[in-house]
C-alpha cells in the first residue's frame, strides 16, 4: 500500500512536469502534445498568475479546465476539408441521419437536409400518427436496410401496421458538388388481397440550416413543380417530386397535394411542427371514386416564420410537400446538381422511372457480387436466408452511419476524484464526427467503445470508410489526449439524451477498441491504410498515453477505471460506466485500491498494437518505449501477481469487497442495499464472467499457459458461462446473476449474451485453435460449437422478429434490449464468415 502511495505521488509530480514541458513545446512531440502558439499562450498566462501571486491551486484548476476543452495540436489524421465535395465528392451526400426512417444530408457543418414523414389517414380517431424519427416504442417494425453499400445505394423495408414501405436511393457522380441522387418510396399493403385500401400521406421535406436559398415553383392545386436552390457548397441545384405511379408502372396515379413553407424551427422540432399544422380537413377526390377526408397542411405557400423570436430568416428554411393518395403507389424525388448537369457534353438522362429502376437493379446485383467476394458466405455453405441476414447486418450498420456537428459539454478533470462537482461543464469546440451508431432508434449517436467493433465490420467492406471514421474520432482529442466516450453533437442528438447524460467527464476513459480495426489494418498491408496510420500516429500515441497514465492503478502495472458510481444505499453494486460493461459486478465498496483486470488487458493490447505500428513507421524511440510497456504487461508473472485469484481459480478484479450484499425492501424507501458479514476487505472479486476472460479474449496468454485451461473450463461450463445461445456475461453461479442493480435498474451485463464479447471469444478460440499447445484441439472444438450457437440464435431471432437485438437471453435466446441494434451485433456477419 505504501509503495502504491509513493508511486501515485511520483506519477502526480511527473504529470505536472509533463504538463509544463508540453506547455513549453518540449519533448512531448511524438505524442503530438499541446505545443506551439497555444502552449506558449497558456504558459504566458501561468507566468502572469505567478507574478500576480495567485494561488497554485487556482492556477492549476484554470489550466486543467482550459486543456479539457482545447483541441489537440497534433496534425489531423485526415486531409484538410476531407468531408468537402471537392475532396470526397462521392461521400458528400448520404443517409447520414440515422435517427430518421429515411433522409439524406451533406457532410457539412451547415448541411442541406432532406427527409420523409408519413401518416395513415383515418387509421385512428383524431390526428393520424406521424412517422418520422425512429422510435423504440412507436409500433413501427421490423424495419431496416436490405442493401446499403455505404456510398451510393440502399434499399430499406419498413413495416408499419398494415403498410409496407420500401425506400430506395441511388447516387450518380458528376460535377463539383457531389453529383445527383434519386429516391423512390413505394407504399403497399402488408397483406395481399386487402379490400379496403388505406389513404396515406407522404411528406417530403428539405431544410436549410443557414442563409441558403430555396425557391419553390408551385403548380396547380398545391403541387410543387420543383424547388430550385443555391448554397455555397452545392452550387445551383433542383429538387423535383415526380408524379406518383402504381408500383412498377409508369401510369400516373391521382394524388392530393399540400405545401407548407416556413423558417427552420430547429431540427429537433420538425416533427412537432408538422403535427401542429395538421389541423385542416381536405377532400381527396380521385376521378370515378368517392371523396375521402384527410388532415393536411395549410394550403398555402406563404412564408411562415416559426422562430420563437419572430426573426427566422437567418436560421434557414423548412419546405414540405404533402402528397395524399391510395395505396399501392410509388413516388420519386430527384436531386439534380447544376454542375453535374453542366459537366456532360450532352444532357444527362433523368434518374427517374425506368432509368432509376435499372440503376437500382444494377447496384443491387453489384452489392450481392461484392458481398460474396468479400465474405464468402455462399461458399461456406450458409443458406440463402443466412446470407440475407449477412446482407442486413452489413447494410444496417452502413445505413446507420451519421455525420454530426456540434459542441459537447465537458466536465474537466481536476486530478482528484469527487472534485468535479465544484466546476461547471464547459462547451467543447465545434467538431464534426463521421461515425456509425449502435442503434437508430435508441442510440443514434457516436459511442467510442462501440465504434471500434463497428469498424471491424466496415473495414472488411470499405477500408476508406474506416479511415474516415477513425480520423474523425481522433479529431475529437483534447489537449490531454482524452476522447469523450459518448458524442452528443447538435440539437437533434441532444434532444434524445436525458440531461444527466449530456455531460462527458474528462477523467473518464472507455475501452480503446479503435485499436482493433487498426490492428487489422496493420496485418493487411494496404498502402493507403499505412499512409493514414502514419498521419494518425501522433494522435493515437497521445490517446494511448492519456489512457495509460490517467487510469493508472494503486501499484505498478495495475489500472483502475475512474468514474465508478458512489456507493449509494439504493445500488446493489455501484456501476462502472466507463468500462462499457456498466453494471458488471466490481468490488462492492469502491475505492482507490481497485485493480481492474479488463482495463489492464486493454492497455496491454494498446501497447502491443502501437508497438507494431511504431516499428512499421520507423518510430524507433516510441517503439522501444511502447515495446517495453507491452512486454511488462504481457508478462504472465506480472499478470498473475496482480490478478490471478488462486482461491477462485481464475483471473479477477481486486478491491474492497464482500459478497454479502443484497437489495431488501425497506418501506418507504423501497429497495435498499444491506451489507452483511463478512465485512468488506481487500480481496479478489468473485464475479465470474466476461471480465474473467479478458486475458483470453485479447489473446494475451501464451498457448502453453497453465491458466488457459482453467479459463476454457469456465467458458465451457453451462453452470458458469456457456449457454446454447452464446457466452453469458455473468456466470449463472454468481450471486449477482440476473439481479437488479436498483429498484429501477434491471440487470444489463449480468447474464445476457452480448455479440461483441462473443465475437472476441470466437476470435480467441480460433486463434488458440490454430496454435500448437496442450489446448489447441479443445479451443478449436469450442470455437466450432460456440459459433454454431451464436450464429444460429441470432438467425432464429432475426427470422422471428426481423431485428438484430442489443443482447440475447441466455435462458431462451430471445432478443432483448433495444432494436434494431445493428451496431456491434452486426459482428454476426464476421462470425458467419469466420473472419477474426
Amino acid at each position: 500500500m505504501a509503495r502504491g502511495e509513493r508511486r501515485r505521488r511520483a506519477a502526480q509530480a511527473e504529470g505536472t512536469r509533463a504538463v509544463e514541458r508540453a506547455a513549453r513545446g518540449g519533448p512531448a512531440r511524438r505524442g503530438g502534445g499541446s505545443h506551439g502558439a497555444p502552449g506558449r499562450a497558456a504558459l504566458a498566462i501561468v507566468v502572469l498568475f505567478l507574478a500576480l501571486g495567485l494561488s497554485g491551486r487556482w492556477m492549476l484548476t484554470w489550466y486543467r479546465a482550459r486543456r479539457a476543452v482545447t483541441l489537440h495540436s497534433a496534425p489531423p489524421a485526415l486531409p484538410p476539408d476531407s468531408s468537402s465535395p471537392a475532396v470526397a465528392p462521392d461521400l458528400f451526400w448520404g443517409t447520414y441521419r440515422p435517427h430518421v426512417y429515411f433522409g439524406m444530408k451533406t457532410r457539412s457543418p451547415q448541411p442541406l437536409l432532406t427527409g420523409l414523414m408519413w401518416a395513415q389517414q383515418g387509421a385512428t380517431p383524431g390526428t393520424p400518427k406521424l412517422r418520422h424519427t425512429c422510435e423504440q416504442g412507436d409500433g413501427v417494425g421490423p424495419f431496416g436496410w436490405e442493401f446499403h453499400d455505404g456510398l451510393s445505394f440502399g434499399r430499406q423495408h419498413i413495416q408499419d401496421g398494415a403498410l409496407r414501405l420500401t425506400t430506395e436511393f441511388v447516387k450518380r457522380p458528376g460535377g463539383q458538388h457531389g453529383g445527383d441522387w434519386s429516391w423512390r418510396v413505394t407504399v403497399e399493403p402488408q397483406a395481399s388481397g386487402t379490400s379496403a385500401l388505406p389513404l396515406v400521406s407522404l411528406f417530403f421535406y428539405v431544410v436549410t440550416d443557414g442563409k441558403e436559398v430555396l425557391r419553390p415553383e408551385v403548380g396547380a392545386k398545391g403541387q410543387l413543380k420543383f424547388i430550385s436552390g443555391h448554397t455555397s457548397e452545392l452550387g445551383d441545384f433542383r429538387l423535383t417530386l415526380m408524379p406518383p405511379t402504381s408500383p412498377g408502372d409508369t401510369a400516373p396515379k391521382y394524388g392530393s397535394y399540400n405545401v407548407f413553407w416556413s423558417s427552420n424551427p430547429g431540427l429537433a422540432l420538425l416533427t412537432e411542427m408538422v403535427k401542429s399544422r395538421l389541423n385542416s380537413w381536405f377532400q381527396h377526390r380521385p376521378p370515378g371514386a368517392p371523396p375521402e377526408r384527410y388532415l393536411g397542411l395549410p394550403a398555402s405557400l406563404k412564408w411562415e416564420d416559426s422562430s420563437p423570436s419572430g426573426r427566422g430568416q437567418g436560421q434557414g428554411q423548412f419546405l414540405i410537400q404533402q402528397v395524399t393518395l391510395k395505396v399501392p403507389f410509388s413516388l420519386e424525388l430527384l436531386f439534380e446538381s447544376g454542375s453535374a448537369q453542366a459537366a456532360g457534353n450532352q444532357a444527362l438522362e433523368r434518374l427517374a422511372g425506368s432509368s432509376l429502376t435499372q440503376a437500382l437493379e444494377s447496384h443491387a446485383a453489384a452489392f450481392r457480387m461484392r458481398f460474396e467476394k468479400t465474405f464468402q458466405l455462399e461458399e461456406k455453405g450458409l443458406s440463402p436466408g443466412e446470407q440475407a441476414l449477412g446482407h442486413a447486418a452489413l447494410s444496417g450498420l452502413l445505413g446507420g452511419v451519421g455525420y454530426f456537428y456540434g459542441q459537447g459539454l465537458v466536465l474537466p478533470d481536476m486530478g482528484l476524484e469527487g472534485s468535479e462537482h465544484k466546476l461547471d461543464p464547459a462547451l467543447f469546440p465545434p467538431v464534426p464526427l463521421f461515425s456509425a451508431v449502435p442503434s437508430r432508434s435508441f442510440f443514434p449517436r457516436g459511442f467510442l467503445w462501440d465504434e471500434g467493433f463497428h469498424q471491424l465490420v466496415v473495414q472488411r467492406w470499405d477500408p476508406r470508410l474506416t479511415r474516415e471514421a477513425l480520423g474523425h474520432w481522433l479529431g475529437l482529442l483534447n489537449a490531454d489526449g482524452w476522447i469523450g466516450r459518448e458524442q452528443i453533437l447538435g440539437d437533434e442528438a441532444r434532444a434524445r439524451v436525458p440531461p444527466e447524460f449530456l455531460v462527458q467527464r474528462a477523467a473518464h476513459a472507455n475501452p480503446p477498441t479503435l485499436l482493433l480495426p487498426i490492428a487489422h489494418m496493420l496485418s493487411g498491408g494496404d498502402p493507403a491504410d499505412l499512409a493514414f496510420l502514419r498521419r494518425a500516429f501522433p494522435r493515437l500515441y497521445a490517446w494511448f498515453s492519456w489512457l495509460h497514465q490517467s487510469q493508472a492503478g494503486p501499484v505498478p502495472l495495475s489500472y483502475r477505471w475512474r468514474g465508478r458510481d458512489p456507493a449509494l444505499p439504493t445500488l446493489l453494486n455501484p456501476k462502472t460506466l466507463p468500462s462499457g460493461l456498466d453494471d458488471y459486478p466490481r468490488a462492492s465498496h469502491p475505492s482507490a485500491m481497485e485493480r481492474h483486470l479488463d482495463l489492464r488487458c486493454w492497455v496491454a493490447l494498446g501497447a502491443r498494437v502501437l508497438t507494431q505500428l511504431a516499428e512499421q513507421l520507423g518510430e524507433m524511440e516510441a517503439a522501444a518505449e511502447l515495446g517495453s510497456l507491452a512486454a511488462s504487461l504481457e508478462a504472465e508473472e506480472s499478470l498473475n501477481e496482480l490478478h490471478w485469484a488462486s482461491e477462485l481459480g481464475v483471473f479477477a478484479d481486486f478491491g474492497n469487497h464482500t459478497k454479502a450484499v443484497q437489495l431488501k425492501p425497506r418501506p418507504p424507501q423501497g429497495l435498499v442495499r444491506v451489507v452483511g458479514r463478512p465485512h468488506p476487505r481487500l480481496q479478489y472479486v468473485d464475479a465470474l464472467g466476461y471480465v474473467t476472460l479478458f486475458p483470453l479474449l485479447l489473446r494475451l496468454l501464451d498457448p502453453k499457459s497453465s491458466h488457459l485451461g482453467p479459463l476454457l473450463d469456465v467458458l465451457a461450463d453451462s453452470r458458469h458461462l456457456w449457454s446454447p445461445y452464446g457466452l453469458r456475461s455473468l456466470a449463472a453461479s454468481s450471486s449477482f446473476y440476473g439481479q437488479r442493480n436498483s429498484e429501477h435498474d434491471p440487470p444489463y451485463w449480468r447474464g445476457a449474451v452480448w455479440l461483441n464479447i462473443n465475437y472476441l471469444a470466437l476470435g480467441a478460440l480460433h486463434h488458440y485453435g490454430h496454435l500448437e499447445g496442450p489446448h489447441q484441439a479443445r479451443a478449436a472444438k469450442l470455437h466450432s460449437e460456440l459459433r454454431a450457437n451464436v450464429v444460429g440464435n441470432v438467425w432464429r431471432q432475426y427470422q422471428a422478429t426481423g431485428f438484430l437485438w442489443e443482447q440475447y437471453s441466455d435462458r431462451d435466446g430471445r432478443g432483448m434490449g433495444c432494436r434494431p441494434f445493428q451496431g456491434w451485433t452486426s459482428l454476426v456477419l464476421l462470425a458467419m464468415a469466420e473472419d477474426y
